[in-house]
């Protein structure tokens, strides 16, 4: 996205450990909340799981742990956080769990690393993005996964969302106009806008699940 619009570890308060690992206490808040709002579509699943925007890789080796038959591509646009992504692998240890690869979501024909071998994604999973990054984001990583994702595979969305044009809690109104503030092509996503992004790339919309925080886990089928 022409240069990572958030970094973990750069703010002073948790630098790299020494092999490079980032931890963020979001993960510690909303990795148990998303794993079971996401479980039912990825237990007993085969194929290919590609995370875009990984971040500190937490995520991504808790999950891969508990999904053996599922093989795992993290991704992440930032240096800093594909040698997070990069270090908490090697402590895991995972054969399910791949090097992590720098896909740009600005870019209208981005392809992960399994695209050469004709493999299509079981599941497409995306955290805390959309909402601070330009509209052709979503456009894109829609589109990507209308391409990606096999017949019957899910793109799933984590994150805050306006419902009929709404804010679901004050919080996240405030939140959305300090989004605008930093830039005004960023801001909290409507998820009708979302859903009908969706229906022209070829996924519909299977599941809305409220988390925590006043957040969304969104499911889409292809």
């Amino acid at each position: 996205m022409t240069g990572p619009v958030f970094e973990f570890g750069t703010n002073g308060l948790q630098p790299p450990q020494s092999d490079g690992r980032l931890d963020a206490p979001a993960f510690h808040r909303n990795c148990e909340p998303i794993w079971q709002a996401m479980r039912s579509f990825l237990i007993g699943k085969t194929g290919a799981v590609l995370e875009i925007g990984s971040g500190t890789g937490q995520h991504a080796v808790t999950y891969a742990a508990r999904t053996p038959d599922l093989t795992w591509w993290p991704s992440d646009i930032s240096p800093l956080h594909r040698a997070s992504i990069n270090a908490w692998r090697s402590g895991a240890a995972l054969p399910n769990l791949r090097a992590p690869q720098s896909i740009d979501l600005m870019t209208a024909d981005w392809h992960w690393r399994g695209d050469s071998d004709g493999e299509k994604l079981t599941a497409l999973l995306c955290f805390n993005v959309l909402h601070i990054a330009p509209w052709r984001v979503a456009e894109n990583l829609f589109a990507g996964a209308g391409r990606a994702l096999g017949d019957g595979g899910h793109l799933l969305l984590y994150g805050p969302y306006k419902r009929n044009g709404v804010h679901t809690a004050p919080s996240n109104a405030d939140f959305d106009a300090s989004l605008r503030a930093r830039n005004p092509e960023w801001g909290v996503r409507n998820l009708t806008d979302v859903a009908a992004l969706a229906k022209t790339n070829g996924l519909a919309l299977a599941n809305v699940i409220e988390m925590p925080a006043n957040n969304l886990v969104l499911a889409f089928t292809r």
